[in-house]
């Protein structure tokens, strides 16, 4: 067990998970990730949370291991996502006198995981209901589509904590020992991104709370400096780049000419004193760190061969993501590449223009197989514009 103090009362009894490769079977983990579980220990015994099913073993011995015989009162249900939820079938077959606690969304989705709990005693809650626990009291905050329709937030008042379910949340084991700034990111842009609005409303009621800690299910529990987190967040939501003078130059290459394209492209705004120039393959590096990259900064620089008459596949799963993740208010350069019948440009503007206060910029460049002259002039009519 990582250990990780909350409080006396408060323990974390999560379990890190380092031999997950894939992330949703989509997003890299190199470091692993934490699956956060608490229990409140008081007159009565609230957990907060279970686990993926795979790591079930360990936290139930963590639970356990806190509990020292008592048996829990209470099952705060977050979110149902398989990954806190994996594990509600085991705690509560362990302790069938347990009530499960959530909100009407939460028990009208629980069968669908859990046929066999719609038995089970079960405690509905809505926007500011409480449950008194002894000298702690949870309170609780719904929050759907962040980032399902189900989730809640529970805060509680005696030691100010926010169980903020997956906000805050960051990918990485806690035994790594990674700081929340190195996956907060790209967590965040990848899992909870897409609902920017419904993000700004739990800021907005959580506001009105006296938060000391933050307890979320992935990552460090949070303490220090919590205006950083909630500034971060806060940007996030309202979809403004963090670097708006970087430019992201993110491409795609079957044989390497729009690669070495991408290269020129980065020399030239580099040349022109812009910012920070990120440079992004899209075909070899990390997804989610090129959409991480596109949100962090202002400007954007997309290149792509034509392939089968349309994009290449990288870059159309890139601009997929954007499109998907809600990408926005950006200035947004093309340059395609094709020897003949190049279509690259017009599939990627299609997604582009899909989007919201995305601008194109007007020059709009086709290289036809490697580099040339005429096309490093265009790059830098590119680069003016994209820096405008």
């Amino acid at each position: 067990m990582t250990e990780l103090h909350v409080s006396d009362a408060i323990r974390y009894v999560g379990v890190d998970d380092t031999t997950i490769d894939l992330f949703e079977s989509q997003y890299p983990v190199p470091n692993g990730v934490s699956y956060n579980s608490y229990v409140i220990l008081d007159e009565k015994v609230a957990v907060m949370d279970t686990v993926d099913r795979r790591a079930a073993p360990d936290w139930l011995e963590n639970l356990e291991a806190e509990l020292k015989g008592r048996a829990p009162d209470y099952l705060v249900i977050q979110h149902l996502e398989p990954d806190h939820a994996g594990s509600i079938g085991l705690l509560a077959e362990r302790y069938p006198n347990m009530t499960l606690v959530g909100n009407a969304k939460t028990f009208s989705m629980l069968p669908k995981f859990f046929p066999a709990l719609a038995a089970a005693p079960a405690l509905t809650v809505k926007e500011g209901d409480t449950l008194p626990l002894g000298s702690h009291t949870l309170t609780f905050v719904m929050a759907p589509m962040v980032h399902w329709p189900e989730v809640m937030v529970s805060y509680e008042s005696c030691e100010k904590i926010l169980f903020s379910a997956d906000g805050f949340g960051t990918f990485g084991a806690l035994s790594a020992g990674q700081s929340w700034e190195k996956e907060a990111a790209r967590y965040y842009f990848n899992i909870v991104g897409k609902y920017g609005a419904q993000v700004q409303a739990l800021l907005k009621k959580a506001a009105g709370l006296d938060i000391r800690t933050i307890c979320p299910l992935h990552g460090p529990v949070l303490r220090e400096n919590l205006g950083f987190y909630l500034d971060k967040y806060d940007r996030w939501s309202r979809y403004e780049p963090e670097e708006k003078d970087a430019v992201l130059v993110a491409f795609a290459t079957i044989h390497g000419n729009t690669a070495q394209a991408a290269g020129k492209m980065k020399e030239i705004l580099e040349r022109r004193g812009c910012g920070r120039v990120a440079l992004v393959d899209l075909c070899r590096e990390d997804q989610a760190v090129a959409v991480e990259e596109a949100f962090r900064c202002g400007r954007l620089v997309a290149m792509s061969p034509t392939y089968d008459g349309g994009l290449f596949p990288a870059m159309d799963h890139f601009m997929a993501h954007l499109r998907d993740k809600t990408y926005r208010s950006r200035t947004v350069a093309l340059i395609e590449n094709g020897s003949w019948a190049p279509s690259a440009a017009k599939h990627m503007r299609a997604y582009l223009e899909a989007m919201k206060d995305v601008t194109i910029c007007p020059t709009v460049h086709t290289i036809q197989g490697a580099v040339k002259e005429a096309d490093v002039a265009a790059m830098e009519r590119i680069a003016d514009e994209v820096l405008a």
